[in-house]
């Protein structure tokens, strides 16, 4: 399902032709591939908005790859837009194919399948979720939506509360290592951008579900194209009572929520902009989600409304390229210890306003191409529990209470990136540098540097050591209720990393390997020392230094290819991951985060046809985690391996499918966070009708 970008031979690309009598001689002797897709690099820019041109570079010196190549699909994880066949690093990339194809309701579930991905689940179906890459924490990693960072500021937890289906996704782009002088803060150890667009033609598509625990899911999306406008909406609402109840037998993992999304596209000859707008608004029993051994809460409940905002812009021609974009996300969150108890113990109310403008900019000239920019996002907090005292309380919209503390700063930041082309070798080379008002940081630099070799058409190596850092959440700094205790003083955590791969690729095989070496510095976790019994508490602390080691290994077979005359067999997939951390565990010390990470995962994919218009997929999920939680009667638990089984059966018509898919088919018991149970076997049957 998940493949790594790698090296194609040279094609001529067309993304119209020419009507000229002798546009049919330039293709000759050579491979010929007609495309309207577009490029995917720029940051905070719509990562599927920007434009490859041929790089122009001429140099005795050094010769370029002069691949005439226009809008080809190309992911690289550069500040400057390459494409694929230049560049310099690697990025696992899920296509529209894959998502279709995969038996999963959410984007939460789909990342599971990434093999350096770790999705730990408090709540099925995308309820809440906690996503990192490599070991690292869910606020460690930087979520885009078309290239707009996302992420709250509050907290990592609900990050994945977002306003689209994945019937809207284009692609989904997995960078994994420190990607600062890419992205910028918040990117320790990877991104996920998740791209969307409006569709190419008029037309419009309506999907109903339903399934175990009284899922229900109902979404529509319209789209109309007129001459240089493009404009789409879509719609959703979905709910289950959940799977299981509290000690009193009320529902506590039940969920329901809905969500729009308007994205909307003007192109012309010298310009194109890109604009979107969503909200999705969730609320979900909290069951024991944030629960401890001292406070046994089994019936918390939790509510979030988020509003998406963004324009963005790119030239199109002229030597100098820019690409800027202005941004406004809020996010509004409601969490209750007991769930309608609010004398027993006050709500939570808490409001993130992120607003950005950013501008980025490349240029082609004799030495290769140079990308240059700088972003200012400021993040402002009011909340009823985190944060300093206000100068002036703010109202709390539908309640009688108001705001009194609240956390303000901005973070400046400015890049420049050069990247040498040749023949068969990339070298990509930059930095970022980084000042936040909070705590008075000084500017801070982080470099980074990518490297490609391409010895022939089939193999790819690559190289690279890369830094970056990440300021610590406001929970993570003021978070004091119920058994946690933070500390509003902690340090920015930093991380320098080093990887090395090779890529093989020849119809029908594929192979890919990359080992990897993250060094990390004021890592920041919640700990508990158990030794102090009643009073142990969990506290937010800077580890000094974690290392960690890792290595991943993906193949895959097209039996199409391999063997033609079957029509059975489409493709098998198998990926593998093993993390080790030598960061010792103190004697009774239990980690929430940090010195919990998964140290094998194995992941198999296989396509089936199984008659012309019906597929089957399945797919197989085996992992070990290292780490250890404490439950209710006070005892001291290690992680059990467990191995997990999807699959989904579909039926596909021109205008219509039906499929019928199941989650952990061999309903299989499993925890992913100590004190939370996860849900058994869970199936699910939908229509799909397109207009």
């Amino acid at each position: 399902m998940y493949k790594p970008t790698f090296n194609k031979r040279q094609v001529l690309v067309f993304h119209h032709f020419g009507n000229k009598g002798y546009s049919l001689f330039s293709c000759l002797g050579r491979e010929v591939v007609c495309s309207v897709l577009s490029v995917a690099t720029l940051t905070y820019a719509s990562a599927e908005s920007v434009s490859t041109n041929p790089v122009v570079t001429d140099s005795t010196a050094m010769t370029t790859a002069r691949e005439m190549q226009l809008e080809e699909v190309s992911v690289t994880g550069s500040r400057a837009p390459l494409t694929r066949s230049q560049a310099a690093r690697m990025v696992t990339v899920l296509d529209r194919a894959d998502i279709a194809q995969a038996p999963v309701q959410s984007i939460n579930d789909l990342l599971k399948y990434a093999i350096g991905v770790d999705v730990r689940q408090r709540g099925p179906i995308g309820a809440q979720t906690d996503i990192s890459i490599r070991g690292g924490t869910s606020e460690q990693i930087i979520i885009l939506l078309n290239g707009i960072n996302i992420c709250d500021p509050q907290t990592g937890h609900n990050v994945m509360d977002l306003p689209i289906d994945l019937s809207e996704i284009v692609r989904i782009e997995v960078l994994e290592g420190p990607a600062g002088r890419i992205y910028g803060t918040s990117s320790l150890v990877g991104a996920i951008n998740i791209v969307t667009r409006p569709a190419n033609t008029t037309s419009a598509d309506v999907t109903v579900e339903g399934g175990s625990y009284g899922y229900l899911k109902a979404s529509g999306r319209a789209n109309l194209q007129k001459g240089k406008w493009n404009n789409q909406m879509s719609a959703g609402y979905s709910r289950s009572d959940g799977y299981s109840r509290s000690k009193d037998g009320s529902l506590n993992t039940d969920f329901s929520g809905s969500k729009a999304f308007y994205q909307g596209q003007y192109e012309d000859d010298a310009v194109r902009v890109n604009w979107h707008l969503g909200i999705a608004d969730k609320g979900w029993g909290s069951s024991t989600f944030y629960a401890s051994p001292k406070w046994q809460a089994d019936d918390q409940y939790e509510h979030t409304t988020k509003l998406f905002t963004a324009i963005q812009a790119q030239t199109k021609y002229g030597r100098l390229r820019f690409a800027p974009s202005i941004y406004w996300n809020q996010n509004r969150d409601r969490y209750e210890g007991y769930r309608g108890q609010a004398d027993k113990m006050k709500y939570n109310y808490n409001r993130t306003n992120v607003y950005g403008v950013n501008l980025n900019s490349y240029f082609d000239w004799v030495a290769g191409r140079t990308a240059f920019g700088a972003e200012i996002r400021n993040e402002d907090l009011v909340s009823g529990n985190l944060g300093e005292p206000l100068s002036q309380p703010h109202h709390i919209c539908g309640t009688d209470r108001d705001y009194t503390l609240g956390v303000n700063r901005t973070n400046i930041s400015g890049y420049l990136e050069h990247n040498l082309l040749f023949k068969n070798f990339t070298l990509s080379a930059g930095l970022v540098a980084v000042k936040n008002s909070w705590s008075n940081m000084n500017m801070s630099i982080y470099p980074g540097i990518d490297m490609s070799y391409r010895p022939g058409q089939k193999w790819k190596l690559h190289a690279s050591y890369n830094t970056s850092l990440r300021m610590p959440s406001f929970t993570e700094m003021y978070y004091k209720v119920q058994g946690y205790n933070a500390d509003p003083h902690l340090k920015p955590e930093e991380m320098q990393a080093i990887e090395a791969g090779v890529t093989y690729h020849t119809l029908p095989f594929t192979f890919n390997a990359t080992f990897w070496y993250h060094h990390g510095k004021n890592m920041i976790d919640w700990i508990m020392d158990t030794s102090k019994g009643e009073q142990a508490v969990w506290e937010s602390v800077n580890h000094t230094k974690i290392n960690s080691i890792g290595l991943e290994v993906s193949t895959g077979i097209d039996f199409k290819q391999l063997l033609p005359n079957q029509h059975v067999l489409k493709d098998l997939k198998l990926s593998y991951s093993y993390i080790d951390q030598d960061k010792e565990q103190e004697a009774n010390i239990v980690s929430q985060y940090a010195l919990e990470y998964i140290r094998h995962k194995f992941i198999g994919n296989l396509g089936l046809q199984i008659a012309r218009k019906l597929g089957l997929t399945m797919t197989i999920r085996w992992q070990d985690r290292i780490g250890s939680y404490t439950d209710f009667d006070g005892n001291v638990n290690n992680y059990s391996p467990y191995c997990l089984t999807d699959a989904r059966l579909t039926w596909q018509e021109h205008t219509w499918k039906l499929y019928v898919e199941a989650t952990n088919l061999f309903n299989t018991s499993y925890h992913d966070y100590g004190l939370v149970e996860q849900p058994g076997r869970w199936l699910i049957a939908g229509l799909s009708l397109h207009l």
